[in-house]
């Protein structure tokens, strides 16, 4: 990936030399009270700046009337492209179709967006790695036990198919039951309140699934503070440095990882190409066919 992402780069940046273009991108995040889109936006910046392109942040505070302010000010900035990592994939579309109207175009980072017009969307496979997740789970579990799921944002894709995943791969498993399910908004105050609520109603769980890992880190919390970490184990999804050291300390199970900030830099390195060229460039893998 670090490879592809380089060449790429030289490719977009050898354009940008022989158009003599300068371009600024608006980057609207979710929220910036979250390490995942902290270092995402990092990885934005980094290119951006190897580019020669402006982009500018806004952080939506996982508020969908604040990001559709924030992308509204873009719009009126006229901004050459708009990146977008939405709060809610149904609210959000209103704001893609003002820049549609304006005539900027759109790119969706992370979360996708349920109508308008995207040019790309950069993600990792959410569902793939819900499944990763529940597979874990069941091994872990030996195919059987109390199962709690803490789900992100209701309307966000990222918590609709990192759920539809983890749900597939646990039906496969008829003695594993998912006990409580319940939304924490991938906010780690909110993990922590959900769970202890949860241990008080359910005291007989074994395992946490939680679609990120603020909310799996609030649970681990709340499990310790019932005496009950040697006994749940929790998996969570992003890798984040906090759910990588609770991982290395043995208070987590497992968290899936993602990359942040290579998708920063890949949603800002394909807006530039779009701008530059009229076009995106997709590598597909070569191979040397040899006689065998």
């Amino acid at each position: 990936m670090k490879k592809l992402l380089v060449i790429t780069v030289f490719l977009v940046a050898t354009s940008a030399f022989l158009f003599g273009a300068t371009y600024r991108i608006g980057l609207s995040l979710s929220t910036l009270n979250n390490p995942f889109f902290v270092t995402l936006r990092d990885g934005a910046l980094q290119a951006a700046a190897g580019l020669g392109v402006e982009v500018i942040v806004a952080d939506g505070r996982d508020n969908p009337a604040k990001q559709l302010g924030d992308i509204e000010d873009f719009v009126q900035q006229k901004l050459d492209l708009i990146v977008i990592n939405p709060t809610d994939s149904d609210a959000i579309v209103t704001a893609v179709e003002e820049a549609n109207k304006a005539g900027i175009p759109v790119i969706t980072v992370d979360r996708g967006a349920n109508g308008g017009m995207v040019i790309a969307h950069i993600a990792s496979d959410n569902v793939a790695g819900g499944m990763m997740a529940g597979e874990y789970v069941a091994m872990l579990l030996d195919g059987k036990g109390n199962v709690v799921e803490l789900e992100g944002i209701v309307g966000t894709s990222a918590a609709r198919d990192r759920g539809e995943g983890f749900g597939a791969a646990i039906s496969k498993y008829p003695d594993i039951k998912i006990v409580a399910k319940q939304v924490a908004n991938f906010n780690r105050a909110e993990g922590l309140v959900v769970m202890e609520n949860i241990l008080q109603a359910n005291p007989n769980i074994d395992a946490v699934f939680a679609h990120n890992d603020e909310m799996a880190l609030g649970a681990i919390e709340a499990i310790k503070a019932a005496g009950l970490l040697d006994k749940i184990k929790v998996v969570g999804f992003d890798a984040v440095d906090d759910a990588v050291a609770a991982v290395n300390a043995g208070e987590m199970a497992a968290t899936v990882a993602q990359q942040p900030f290579v998708m920063g830099q890949l949603a800002v390195v394909k807006a530039f190409e779009y701008l530059t060229t009229g076009t995106i460039y997709i590598p597909v893998d070569l191979q040397l066919v040899t006689l065998k």
